[in-house]
């Protein structure tokens, strides 16, 4: 029986996408303020580097105006991006999902990667905290407990008082969200979204136990398990 679903955040329960497109608009604004570029101009020049490659961008747009800049300025530049309170929502079948999970007394939950004050940005701008039960950012933890590390998987079940064969994880990235299964009897489900992930190889080969196109199947998984 399953008494816990528990969530993957950035393209599970909210799109990365829409979270970059908000953080650029951020960094066009300071753009607009530091250098007098045009904040429309800017926008549009980070996407269109970052659809290039997502490395350096705000270097290669300084690059880009001929604007001498500094490692400080640099670093300074992401911790806008990072800090940001981003215009972002629950994709549209998260809250209905999550309303019938918990008319069925199941417990959810997050665990999510990521630099903290960016992913605790993005669950306050979702207002994720009035929804879960329990929220692990394994950076709190320590880089070296990003999954595909057990642990935040070990302290999920302990705060939710559950066993590992009663929860669920729901994730998107093959790299690392299905792994668990090697360490612990956690059923995995893989929700098809247009992420940063979505091709992505298997780690160790190992896929999720059932895959699904929007979180409104999670139930009939639940009561097949």
């Amino acid at each position: 029986m399953v008494k816990a679903v528990i969530f993957d955040l950035d393209d599970t329960l909210i799109s990365e996408k829409q979270y970059i497109i908000s953080g650029y608009h951020h960094i066009a604004q300071v753009m607009h303020n530091r250098f007098k570029i045009s904040e429309k101009e800017a926008f549009w020049e980070l996407m269109d580097l970052f659809k290039e490659s997502p490395k350096n961008v705000f270097n290669r747009f300084l690059d880009r105006y001929k604007i001498i800049y500094t490692k400080e300025i640099i670093l300074n530049l992401v911790e806008e991006y990072r800090n940001h309170f981003p215009e972002i929502c629950f994709y549209e079948d998260v809250l209905p999902c999550l309303a019938k999970l918990k008319s069925n007394n199941v417990k959810v939950g997050i665990i999510t990667d990521g630099y903290v004050n960016a992913q605790r940005q993005k669950l306050r701008a979702v207002k994720a905290y009035d929804y879960f039960d329990e929220v692990i950012l394994t950076e709190e933890l320590g880089r070296k407990y990003w999954k595909p590390h057990p642990k935040a998987f070990k302290i999920m079940r302990e705060k939710l008082d559950v066993e590992f064969h009663e929860m669920v994880y729901v994730g998107d990235n093959p790299e690392k969200d299905f792994y668990i299964i090697k360490k612990y009897p956690i059923t995995t489900v893989r929700v098809l979204r247009e992420g940063v992930y979505k091709d992505k190889a298997y780690l160790e080969d190992i896929k999720e136990t059932h895959l699904i196109n929007g979180l409104n199947e999670i139930y009939s998984i639940i009561v097949d398990c």
